[in-house]
């Protein structure tokens, strides 16, 4: 059973990290060591397709895509699956690694924790065509993202960097993700107070 060192406080953050661990261990990852999202992904029975694969878009769609609507999303699997039983993950390819790696890391965290695919459903109709917005689970995304970012950056590690007075900007770099989600950890772990007082000594 795990100390209660190399857990957060919580039952909820805990449970998450406990799942994290587990993903961790089954990608044969050292405590410390970054976690490449892109290995683990087969395990999970997915299969990452590059943006420029997709055939049949229409230029418009495309533009719209890779262009005004870039940062509106980062990626997802198609809830249908191939023949062979894998799901399509389309990642966003102006997104950097950082981004793509806690990206697809959610995407995988879906599948370990048995999550129901999301679906799409028409909500209302105008005289400019139908409406549509995603059948959204709060608490599976929730989950997803809380227990694949602790994947990315397990607890026992975060806190022995914070202990050692390293920035979230060097944590970031060692663990392959993005600051602000450093900085997600170090919060919803409670360890910011900690972290702010490590860097003031």
């Amino acid at each position: 059973m795990s100390t209660p060192m190399k857990l957060p406080a919580g039952e909820k953050w805990r449970r998450f990290e406990l799942h994290a661990s587990g993903f961790r261990d089954f990608a044969g990852v050292r405590p410390d060591a970054a976690l490449d999202p892109f290995r683990l992904a087969k395990f999970a029975n997915l299969v990452v397709v590059d943006f420029d694969q997709i055939k049949n878009l229409s230029e418009a769609t495309r533009e719209r895509l890779l262009g005004s609507a870039s940062e509106e999303w980062s990626g997802g699997a198609c809830s249908q699956a191939l023949p062979d039983g894998r799901r399509v993950v389309i990642l966003n390819p102006n997104h950097g690694p950082a981004r793509t790696n806690a990206t697809l890391m959610e995407e995988i965290s879906h599948v370990f924790l048995g999550h129901q695919p999301s679906r799409l459903k028409v909500l209302a109709t105008n005289k400019s065509g139908r409406t549509v917005a995603r059948d959204y689970r709060n608490a599976d995304e929730e989950a997803a993202y809380a227990t694949g970012a602790a994947a990315l950056v397990p607890y026992a590690a975060l806190r022995k960097s914070v202990l050692a007075g390293q920035r979230s900007s060097e944590i970031s770099r060692h663990f392959r993700v993005s600051r602000e989600l450093v900085e997600y950890r170090l919060k919803v772990t409670r360890l910011w107070r900690l972290y702010q007082t490590a860097l003031s000594l």
